[in-house]
């Protein structure tokens, strides 16, 4: 179980997944120590609209091996979501990839062990697998680097296990498939969608929308998280975070047009395509081992997560943070 008498780190705190898992962990009661990116503004991204007395925000940068040994003292668990996440930008950026992704990790793994924490959560992703070379995904399936995000993400995820296997650190491996929900970056394919439609636009470009994804609501994500946190005997394993469905980018677009209400085409914009050998075809995830290991199910349709999902974009004080007319890498 999360040690209640000491903070809960979150690294990447400031972003859509992690400020989800800082509010979750804060209606649970724990004490949060959220790490935001450190910038000159004092910007502190989506927390800056969460105010609570047990919230601990702190700016710096997990590519400092220091500051992240300062970060993590007296912590019990750790959340290290903290990674660069845009596929597209990493063809333009991918030295910035490696190390945000890779030695970011490293340096955390480092400061956890240095701690002496109770456990580290390693955020990872499904795109690690690649296209699916067999349906659904178990834990076991073939690494493949489509993208230098992806590449830079199963580097993460070896330092990770190498540091349980070397040093015994108490980490684990979570691998969420494609989560979406309030406050996602546009860069994605659902907040692209709703946002287009929410701003008036009746031709909305899209990239590829032949593959499938497994698409997991950030609250069941967020849940999945903990449950890891709090499972025993569970060291040294990655763990899907999946609903075991998938879905069409088509299916996907055509169900948030009708829950809308909106009549649309689509334009398929250049910019938005991958590469060929790059595109991940087919997601599909197995979850009988998280099902096994904690209580975690998922718990919301597609359906209801999109609706939800909608109901907070089109409010005008969260479209207005979005520039739906451009192409976010």
């Amino acid at each position: 179980m999360i040690d209640s008498n000491k903070p809960v780190l979150v690294t990447g705190a400031d972003g859509f997944i992690g400020s989800h898992l800082t509010e979750a962990l804060l209606a649970r009661g724990y004490r949060v120590r959220a790490l935001a990116q450190y910038n000159s503004f004092n910007y502190w991204g989506w927390l800056d609209d969460v105010k609570h007395p047990n919230l601990e925000i702190v700016s710096g940068d997990v590519r400092d091996s220091s500051f992240c040994r300062e970060l993590t003292g007296g912590c019990g668990t750790v959340f290290h979501l903290a990674a660069l996440i845009a596929i597209p930008y990493s063809y333009v950026a991918p030295d910035s990839y490696v190390d945000t992704n890779i030695r970011g990790t490293l340096n955390m793994c480092q400061a956890a062990r240095d701690a002496g924490v109770d456990r580290i959560i390693v955020t990872s992703t499904s795109e690690v697998y690649g296209t699916a070379v067999q349906v659904p995904i178990r834990e076991t399936h073939p690494r493949q680097p489509q993208s230098p995000y992806s590449a830079t993400k199963i580097g993460a995820d070896a330092i990770a296990a190498s540091f349980y296997n070397a040093f015994e650190l108490p980490v684990v491996i979570a691998r969420p498939f494609n989560t979406y929900g309030p406050r996602q970056s546009a860069r994605a394919i659902i907040p692209t969608i709703i946002g287009q439609i929410a701003k008036g636009e009746r031709k909305i470009k899209v990239g590829d929308l032949t593959p499938t994804r497994d698409f997991n609501f950030v609250a069941d994500t967020c849940r999945g998280f903990i449950a890891l946190a709090g499972a025993e005997g569970i060291e040294g394993r990655d763990i899907n975070i999946a609903t075991g469905t998938e879905v069409t980018m088509e299916e996907t677009l055509r169900t948030i047009a009708r829950i809308m209400g909106a009549d649309v085409e689509w334009i398929v914009d250049p910019a938005r395509l991958r590469p060929g050998k790059s595109e991940v075809r087919r997601l599909c995830g197995d979850n009988s081992l998280i099902t096994s290991l904690t209580d975690w199910r998922p718990q919301y349709s597609l359906e209801q997560g999109l609706r939800e999902t909608i109901d907070w974009f089109v409010k005008p004080e969260n479209l207005a943070k979005y520039k739906t007319d451009i192409y976010n890498r």
